[in-house]
Parts: C-alpha cells; sequence; structure tokens
C-alpha cells in the first residue's frame, strides 16, 4: 500500500502544476498577450482552448462539440482510471505513466467542466512553425503516452523475440 501514495502524489502534483501555472497565467497575463522568453523558441502566450489538446477542434464554437469533448474526456479518464488500478504496482512504468496521463486529463477536465474552456500557454516555435499552444496538462499527458506506447512496443518485441 505504502508504494501506491507514490503515484497518488504524483497525479497530485501534476494536478497542482497545471492548476496553479493557469491561475498565474489567468491573473498575470491578458489574453493574447504575448510574452517572449527564449526569443526565436519560446513565449508565454494566454490562450483560451475550447478544443482538445493542442487545439484541435479549438475553433468550433458549436456546444455539442464542447459536449462531445467532455463526454469523450470522461470516457477517457474512466477507462484510464480502470487501468490504474487493474496494473499491479511492481509495474511500475506502467504506473507512472498512467498517473502522469490521469494528473493531466484532470487538471484539463476540470477547466473545462468549471470555465469551458482550457488555458494553454506555452507557444514553442521555430521562425514561422508554431507547435500548437499547450499547457502542464497536455505535456503530462503527451509523455504519459509516450510512456506507455514505449512500454507496448517493449512488450511487443519481447513477444516477438520468444
Amino acid at each position: 500500500m505504502k508504494g501506491r501514495y507514490f503515484y497518488f502524489l504524483l497525479i497530485l502534483c501534476v494536478l497542482l502544476a497545471d492548476r496553479s501555472t493557469k491561475f498565474i497565467v489567468d491573473h498575470s497575463i491578458n489574453l493574447y498577450r504575448r510574452i517572449t522568453v527564449i526569443p526565436g523558441f519560446l513565449n508565454l502566450t494566454h490562450i483560451r482552448n475550447r478544443g482538445a489538446i493542442f487545439g484541435f477542434f479549438s475553433h468550433s464554437g458549436e456546444k455539442i462539440v464542447y459536449i462531445l469533448l467532455t463526454i469523450a474526456s470522461l470516457l477517457a479518464l474512466s477507462l484510464v482510471v480502470y487501468y490504474f488500478f487493474k496494473t499491479p504496482p511492481t509495474e511500475k512504468t506502467m504506473k507512472i505513466s498512467l498517473s502522469l496521463i490521469l494528473g493531466g486529463a484532470l487538471g484539463n477536465l476540470v477547466d473545462r467542466m468549471f470555465k469551458g474552456y482550457v488555458i494553454d500557454f506555452v507557444d514553442i516555435y521555430i521562425k514561422k512553425w508554431h507547435w500548437p499552444s499547450f499547457n502542464v496538462a497536455d505535456a503530462s499527458i503527451t509523455i504519459g503516452a509516450l510512456l506507455l506506447v514505449s512500454i507496448i512496443l517493449k512488450g511487443r518485441s519481447k513477444c516477438s523475440q520468444s
């Protein structure tokens, strides 16, 4: 039971980091204002994303898109919670990946449910090429998902070697 607390703490840390950075951005950077952090590479830009991760579907102002995204988020979150509790504590890397995904998903879901949008603010770019704006929750979900994919691929390569 002791080892489980680490994963709950990780989920809580991701959630708190996400909530606090969004709070700071929301209360200190005007909407659409751009602050250059590293010229030619990184800005902080306050955006309100009504779509999915990395701004997908964000330009649709339709209520149905909001409802569908919220339902999809709840279903995905439920699935991750199920696998989180089903995964044995001995599978530490899997538990970490699911914890990162859970913390990030909860952070964005809180925004979506209480504000109707998610605050994004990290703007990475090189010349005119910009990665879609994102936040701590998006980064956590992405890292967790990449870790999960690497676990799955590693498992498949072990199976094919047998």
